[in-house]
Formats: C-alpha cells, structure tokens, sequence
C-alpha cells in the first residue's frame, strides 16, 4: 500500500475515536525499518484499546498488513505495527514520560498534508489562460441587472424636523419666551423714531355770527346815601 494513502487511513481512523494530540513524522532518514511513525493520546485505558481497533479495522478493509499488535492487556502503551508505519497509541502520562517524540519527531508532517490523497494521472491542472488576450477570455453571459429603489426619505426628514419642534414647545409651556423683532421690524421702528414730530394747533375761538344780537350790557346805579 502506498505510505501517503496508508498514513491517511491510519489519521482517519484516530480522528474517527476522537484521539488527541495526533502527530505524524517521516522516519525514513533516520530507519530503514518504517517510512512513518504516529504517536496519539488516549484518556483511558478503553480508549487506547479503542484507538488500536479502529486503525486495525481501517486498514485491513482497505486491503492493508497488520504485522503486529502490542500492549493491548494493560491499554497504557499499545502499539501497532503496520509495515512502513508505526502507531504508539500511549496514555498522557506515559506519552510524557518516555518522550518519543524528542527521538523520532526532527521532521514533522502537517496532518492537512498528511490526508491530501496522491493525485491521479489524469487529474492534470487545467493550464492558467493569460488574462491579457481578448481571444482567450471566457465569453460571459449577460446577467439582468435588477434595480433596487432605495425608500423615500421624507418620512424620516419630516420625523427628524419635527422632533426638535416637539422638545421646544414641551419647554415653552408656563414660560414666557421673549421673540426678538426680526431686522424689517427694528428698521420701521427706526424710520419712524427718525421723523419730526408734528406741531398740533389748538383750536381758534369760534367767530361769533353776523345775525347774533349783541350782548345786553346791564349797568347799575349805585344809590348815593344822604349824609
């Protein structure tokens, strides 16, 4: 079986148990004996054995080698030997204390590139069309454009004036509020303040009528006393 397609079953069958802490590594450079070795933590000893099963079960339907299986009695370190690959299902504990990552870990392998399945012969790129020939570029279909009226914003202008109209006339009431005269107001206030003032004339003594009789003087006799 291929390695990349082999260490794809192996990351998909931890991931299915919910395995944590998955980590991958090539080991090609450093053994002869296996191309790949995965290391992952289980929380329990259910778990670990769990874990073995499922990688087992994953390969072998996928017409893979289980050369060996190790540790499943105690479930703290079970280990399973598939070839060109090596799991190390470990518990916490005991994946800290022997550190297998310090000995086999110098080249780590994302897990994403990992699952990436190899690419098939006839799965070619299709070849990048230089942008600048008209000749070259896709005809593209002309799509109806559909308008969108935006709503009419007298609502919100009418709203939005007679807002602070409301607040003014809620604080007029009970006050006397002075008006200043606007300027024509001032100005014809002005021009009239600049006129000259008007002499009144007191009315004449009326004339006295030509067919009115004349004014009967009456005059006195003042009687002498004898001495």
């Amino acid at each position: 079986m291929d390695i990349k397609k082999l260490q794809t079953l192996v990351i998909d069958a931890l991931e299915d148990v919910k395995g944590q802490d998955i980590a991958v590594f090539e080991t090609s450079h450093l053994t002869s004996l296996f191309d790949r070795i995965a290391i992952v933590s289980g929380t329990s000893n259910r778990q670990t054995k769990a874990l073995a099963a499922s990688v087992r079960d994953k390969v072998k339907e996928a017409g893979g080698d289980i050369i060996g299986m190790e540790g499943e009695d105690t479930g703290e370190w079970v280990l399973v030997d598939l070839g060109d690959m090596i799991v190390h299902i470990m518990q916490a504990p005991i994946r800290a204390y022997y550190r297998l990552e310090e000995i086999w870990g110098d080249t780590p392998i994302k897990l994403g590139a990992a699952k990436r399945a190899p690419k098939k012969a006839g799965d070619d790129e299709p070849k990048k069309v230089s942008g600048h020939l008209a000749a070259s570029k896709a005809k593209v279909e002309a799509s109806p454009v559909i308008e969108k009226k935006t709503p009419a914003k007298k609502a919100t202008t009418t709203a939005a004036k007679k807002a602070p109209a409301k607040k003014a006339a809620s604080k007029a009431v009970g006050k006397t509020v002075k008006i200043a005269p606007t300027k024509t107001e001032a100005a014809a206030v002005k021009a009239l303040k600049a006129l000259p003032e008007k002499r009144v004339r007191t009315p004449r003594a009326a004339k006295p009528a030509a067919d009115a009789a004349p004014a009967k003087t009456v005059i006195k006799r003042i009687k002498k006393v004898e001495e």
